[in-house]
């Protein structure tokens, strides 16, 4: 088996309701992120209460969350990014330190 490598990157949780999936991924994308993956239908309970995670009327009345891994120097500009969203819309952005494989994956 060939050995694996780690190399240090950021992790990137983005939740948010599900009618500005298109605003974040736009975003993303715009920064030059690889890749991402979105999870629908999210429960959990916050500054607003408790959020079901089943269906109402479309995709867009559900919360998601987009995971990505980054490297350091698109953080900054990404959280820049969603400042002005997040001042009027609800949501959060969680931050941490990973390890991953194949940094190449990650890389512009």
């Amino acid at each position: 088996m060939k050995d694996l490598n780690l190399t240090p990157i950021k992790k990137l949780e983005i939740i948010l309701d599900g009618e500005h999936r298109a605003f974040a991924t736009d975003l993303l994308d715009r920064a030059g992120v690889k890749g991402y993956t979105i999870i629908n239908n999210l429960s959990g309970k916050g500054s607003h209460g408790f959020h079901s995670g089943h269906l109402m009327f479309n995709e867009d009345d559900v919360l998601i969350m987009i995971v990505v891994a980054v490297p350091e120097e698109l953080v900054e500009p990404i959280l820049e990014g969603f400042g002005p969203f997040f001042n009027s819309h609800s949501g959060v952005v969680f931050v941490s330190d990973i390890q991953v494989t194949r940094m190449v994956k990650f890389r512009h």
